[in-house]
């Protein structure tokens, strides 16, 4: 087991929103016992944005600190599905997809929990409920009632609206609940919305004798657009798995307003240089250009290192403060006759046909510097190289190819 040493609280200041108890937690960590803290995902989409890092640092905090981080796959949860926020039922997804999606989410939050067994175990909701008796589930059923349960706001929306809550969904989080009991929990560190479900752990865990768990709820910002919170659907998130040239663009595109409470959650800077940076914005002593960077500088730097910080800060001073051309690209191979779908399709394959329309729609897209608004428009057939730019950060040089590279 790993040593277990003294933790400062206050380390979890800035992006804690509410802790439930405060005082309970100070008592765990002055027992100098091993924590197990409970980190719970679905299977479904494998995709974590840097809200999602915010407690996945805070994990790794505790991690250097001693205690573990019991990864729980919810495998069997999967299969019914989390209905926070969604104003209707989820499809199903099968066991491929589950195990296939278990093993990505396992590989993208080792980019920063520590997985040496020490202090991190994995586990799977299967492995209680596949067994559970139905006598055993009935009865923690006897424990909750129907007016408790229909308090999540997402179904007092869905009642609102005339849709149906389905008795599977309703009973997503006593299933939530009783995991923590399973897994002897004694932390949990989730966003807002998912407090309900963890609150029903809490529950669970002193109905049936144990110790409750704390639940420490982090702060949720908006998306990098200023609305809805991070989401893949919308478009607005800064993803673990983009490059560090993606995340210094993406932070550059932020609103200003955004930037200190952005720079204050997802950065390394000191609480007093941020007071002091963005009051000399406030003041008109300081470009927010300049506090804007700086923020963009520490996000590549706290998950891509410092070279990668300062090289993609060059690269943006270059080209976009000196409007230069950047010096390397990727190439593309172009015929002559080519739709710009297809030729857009090869530089970003990783969109969708409906994603690339909007980009190009909007504006985004340019051809040696001539904006192009029809995607269905034909170009290639130059006998020369040319500069195709997607958005303000992704650059691509054309050359003249005899056929379309394959997809």
């Amino acid at each position: 087991m790993a040593t277990v040493r003294p933790f400062d609280l206050t380390h979890f200041e800035r992006t804690t929103e509410e802790i439930y108890s405060g005082q309970e937690f100070e008592d765990k960590l002055a027992s100098r016992k091993q924590l197990r803290i409970k980190y719970g995902v679905d299977a479904t989409a494998p995709f974590l944005h840097i809200g999602h890092a915010v407690n996945l640092w805070m994990m790794r905090d505790l991690q250097d600190h001693g205690h573990k981080v019991v990864f729980l796959i919810g495998d069997f949860t999967t299969r019914i599905g989390d209905p926070t926020d969604k104003e209707q039922t989820r499809g199903k997804i099968t066991d491929e997809e589950i195990i296939r999606n278990a093993e990505l989410f396992i590989a993208q939050v080792s980019e920063i929990l520590r997985t040496d067994e020490e202090v991190f175990e994995i586990r799977r909701n299967s492995e209680w409920y596949s067994c559970m008796d139905l006598g055993d589930f009935l009865n923690l059923l006897t424990m909750v009632t129907h007016t408790r349960l229909i308090q999540r706001d997402m179904f007092e929306r869905r009642i609102v609206a005339g849709r149906e809550i389905y008795m599977h969904e309703l009973l997503y989080p006593v299933l939530q609940g009783y995991d923590s009991y399973a897994l002897q929990s004694d932390l949990t560190i989730v966003g807002t919305d998912q407090l309900f479900n963890e609150l029903m752990g809490r529950f669970y865990q002193e109905k049936l004798g144990q110790d409750p768990q704390v639940v420490l709820t982090t702060r949720i910002t908006p998306g990098i657009d200023g609305r809805e919170k991070q989401s893949k659907s919308l478009g607005n998130y800064i993803a673990l798995s983009d490059a560090p040239r993606d995340k210094f663009g993406k932070a550059m595109r932020l609103r200003d307003d955004l930037v200190p409470e952005f720079a204050e959650v997802y950065s390394l800077i000191p609480l007093d240089e941020l007071r002091e940076m963005f009051g000399a914005v406030d003041r008109g002593e300081l470009n927010p250009m300049v506090a804007k960077r700086a923020f963009a500088r520490a996000l590549v730097e706290r998950y891509h290192g410092a070279d990668a910080a300062r090289e993609e800060d060059e690269w943006f001073q270059r080209v976009f403060s000196e409007r230069k051309v950047p010096e390397s690209m990727p190439e593309v191979g172009v015929a002559g006759g080519e739709r710009l779908m297809a030729v857009l399709e090869r530089c970003l394959p990783e969109e969708s046909r409906s994603e690339l329309r909007r980009l190009v729609q909007g504006g985004a897209v340019r051809l040696n510097d001539v904006k192009l608004l029809d995607p269905d428009v034909v170009i290639g057939g130059e006998q020369r190289e040319a500069v195709l730019r997607i958005g303000r950060r992704r650059w691509f040089r054309l050359r003249p190819s005899p056929a379309p590279a394959e997809r």
